[in-house]
């Protein structure tokens, strides 16, 4: 009888898969290719924060979906009525998505307080929602700096990462590292510092952990009692990421977390391609 490793199965030769060739790297890859004119359309968009208000004329389309989070006596509790937003910064975030990908679906997953403040079981217990029911995409503009959360956080991030749901995690305004975002299967984000905003621009970090940064300093975005602000921080540029993952995955349904980084990286501002190509896809 022939022993073989663990994890080897999908690697035998009547399971192994065929993967459609690439062509040399770069060389096809265009701004109209990657994403076209596609607004998000039949993507899953969790923004996991302190909930969103779907009554701000920023959401005009709504919000598809809710689930409010709270532990009560080591019980991890979830409700899925419509909720407001109990801060502003969860409606900050999603308006950014809502804005570059008008036609994503919006879930609300809120797990921050009126302090945006959570607990660290609650935020974990969001983020793994999210991942079971079948989100595309997760926009995490929050992180802990504790450590006890490291590994737990990191096997859902894991977990989400074979799963094909991909995670975008803003970095700590303080230069502390915090989690998920230093963890290497999510997008990590940080604000930018051009003085020009544009909403499509983004670049890449070739030192990471921090690897793609994004327009977060005086963007203006919905708040509560359907006002606006100008707001500053990572947490800001994480949904222009997120928004751009939306519009590539509603072109691109089934691509992976890997592919899709690929993808970023090619067509960031300070890439080569986009350098020549800009956003015409003009070769």
């Amino acid at each position: 009888m022939k022993i073989v490793p663990a994890w080897s199965a999908q690697f035998a030769e009547d399971a192994l898969r065929t993967v459609d060739p690439l062509p040399p790297l770069e060389d096809s890859v265009t701004w109209e290719g990657v994403f076209g004119n596609s607004t998000g359309k039949g993507v899953r968009v969790a923004v996991i924060d302190s909930g969103i208000d779907s009554t701000h004329p920023a959401f005009d389309k709504g919000v598809s979906g809710y689930v409010a989070i709270h532990e009560d006596n080591g019980s991890i509790l979830y409700d899925t009525e419509p909720h407001e937003d109990v801060f502003g910064h969860g409606t900050a975030c999603a308006g950014i998505i809502r804005s570059i990908a008008p036609d994503c679906e919006l879930y609300s997953v809120r797990v921050l307080g009126s302090a945006l403040i959570g607990r660290g079981s609650t935020f974990m217990a969001g983020l793994r929602w999210a991942v079971e029911n079948n989100m595309h995409v997760c926009n995490l503009s929050l992180g802990t700096t504790k450590k006890e959360f490291y590994a737990s956080l990191h096997e859902i991030a894991d977990k989400a990462y074979f799963n094909n749901v991909l995670l975008v995690a803003a970095a700590n305004n303080l230069p502390i590292p915090s989690f998920p975002s230093m963890y290497s299967s999510v997008i990590s984000v940080a604000a930018d510092q051009q003085n020009e905003y544009d909403m499509h621009r983004f670049f890449y970090n070739p030192a990471p952990p921090v690897e793609f940064g994004a327009p977060g300093i005086e963007v203006r975005v919905p708040w509560q009692n359907h006002s606006w602000i100008m707001a500053t921080g990572n947490s800001f540029a994480a949904p222009h990421i997120t928004g751009m993952i939306a519009s590539i995955l509603g072109k691109h349904p089934g691509i992976t977390p890997f592919q899709v980084k690929s993808l970023l990286r090619s067509l960031s501002a300070n890439s080569t391609v986009y350098r020549q190509r800009g956003r015409s896809g003009d070769s």
